[in-house]
């Protein structure tokens, strides 16, 4: 076996999701990344569950504390690196998914939506921005989470994020949330068929111009 990492329950899950991402960006384009936010949002209002209360707002420590321990939870290596009242940086080591997450960077849209709803609902608004990425091939991951609006650099905005009611069932989506995804998927779908019009069209026009070249010869 040489120096390969020994098979594990994690590896082969791990290697699951990634494949499924890749596969499902193949399908749809770039909407993959709309569907990894959706369901990260849900999750982390899930994952919210482990720690306190609905509702309850959350001191900038405490956000940080919560996201670093959730990471670290499922086998990430992450570590708090500031803290400000107006935002927080995170760093990681590891990836839950390992160098796997190579094969399907959109999944880093997970770590952006479960940190940008959680900041959404427990500090009133989150704008995530994923410095660096472990799928890119940087070494580590940095991140940071503005609990305000700024344009002080760029990044994904969670606010007005609705809050599943007490005992409620946070994975039972919304019809306004399906249709929102049914329509993302329609618009990429325009957009290829659009694109293969373009290239029909290219190759009538440079068959056009061979067939007045040969009539010229």
């Amino acid at each position: 076996m040489g120096n390969q990492t020994p098979l594990s329950g994690t590896i082969f899950l791990s290697k699951l999701i990634t494949q499924y991402a890749y596969l499902h960006e193949r399908t749809v384009g770039g909407q993959a990344g709309e569907y990894i936010k959706q369901i990260g949002i849900k999750t982390g209002e899930w994952i919210e569950s482990f720690y306190s209360d609905k509702e309850e707002l959350w001191s900038p420590d405490r956000y940080a504390e919560v996201i670093v321990d959730l990471k670290n939870s499922i086998g990430g290596h992450f570590q708090i690196s500031e803290v400000y009242h107006d935002r927080v940086i995170v760093k990681a080591k590891a990836c839950p998914f390992g160098d796997i997450v190579q094969d399907a960077p959109h999944l880093c849209m997970m770590t952006s939506s479960v940190f940008g709803g959680i900041a959404a609902r427990r500090m009133g608004y989150g704008k995530v921005n994923l410095r660096k990425r472990i799928a890119l091939g940087h070494q580590g991951c940095e991140v940071v989470v503005y609990f305000q609006p700024t344009d002080e650099e760029e990044g994904v905005e969670y606010k007005d994020i609705p809050v599943t009611p007490v005992n409620g069932n946070p994975f039972i989506w919304e019809e306004e949330t399906i249709q929102h995804l049914n329509e993302e998927l329609r618009k990429s779908d325009e957009m290829v068929l659009k694109l293969l019009d373009e290239l029909e069209d290219l190759q009538r026009q440079i068959k056009e111009k061979e067939i007045e070249t040969l009539k010229m010869d």
